[in-house]
């Protein structure tokens, strides 16, 4: 299937009539809630490698400790260690979050750099959670592709890569860039409740008509 204008303007529009049936994800919560790109950028990186209700309890317990950068550098690594656990890689994280405090207040008067290359730069943040805070965080037109956001194109056939990288420049080909910020929280609101990595539910999927299966060896 060639993917027209059309075509994805109503991918996008059932993908929202989707979401509105399911739990927000923490990171969407958050940024309702808070508002704020500094809190968006501690949550997302407690987020790599971790369930998203494990994400959502540590970030409060975290955010209860330190609601700034610089409460943030100023606790103990092993305070955020207990803040945070049992996220994954929670020991890791504590240092890279601890150090992200300092600089942020030391080298940008504790705001968070909206500025791809700068976030780039902070200890734990990759191109994923870079693009998360610029979207969610700042407005700014970026696509976030996780697990979710790589595996469910290439599944429906949107486009055909082997690594998140691809997906993302793929999709910023693909994808009107009034969508780019949401297409995240769709996709993985999608991946968590119908389309899983094993054995999807395309009986009951809104997308069936649309999708070609790339991949998929059962389903329900």
């Amino acid at each position: 299937m060639k993917w027209h204008p059309e075509d994805i303007e109503e991918l996008v529009r059932r993908l929202r009539d989707f979401r509105r049936g399911c739990r927000v994800t923490t990171l969407t919560e958050v940024e309702k809630e808070r508002r704020s790109p500094f809190h968006l950028l501690v949550a997302c990186i407690i987020s790599l490698r971790t369930k998203d209700e494990v994400t959502g309890e540590a970030s409060a317990r975290l955010f209860r400790l330190a609601d700034t950068p610089a409460d943030l550098g100023k606790l103990r690594k092993e305070e955020i260690e207990a803040a945070i656990y049992p996220a994954g890689f929670y020991r890791n994280k504590a240092g890279q979050l601890k150090t992200i405090g300092g600089i942020l207040e030391e080298k940008y008067g504790g705001e968070v750099p909206a500025d791809f290359e700068s976030l780039l730069a902070l200890p734990g943040v990759g191109r994923k959670t870079a693009n998360l805070v610029l979207g969610l965080g700042f407005g700014i037109p970026a696509i976030c592709v996780d697990t979710h956001v790589h595996r469910i194109p290439n599944r429906l056939g949107m486009v055909s890569t082997s690594t998140p990288e691809q997906s993302e420049k793929a999709l910023e080909k693909l994808l009107p860039k009034n969508c780019w910020i949401d297409i995240n929280d769709l996709l993985v609101t999608f991946g968590q409740n119908c389309c899983k990595p094993i054995s999807p539910l395309c009986s009951s999927c809104p997308l069936d008509d649309l999708c070609e299966r790339i991949g998929v060896e059962s389903h329900r």
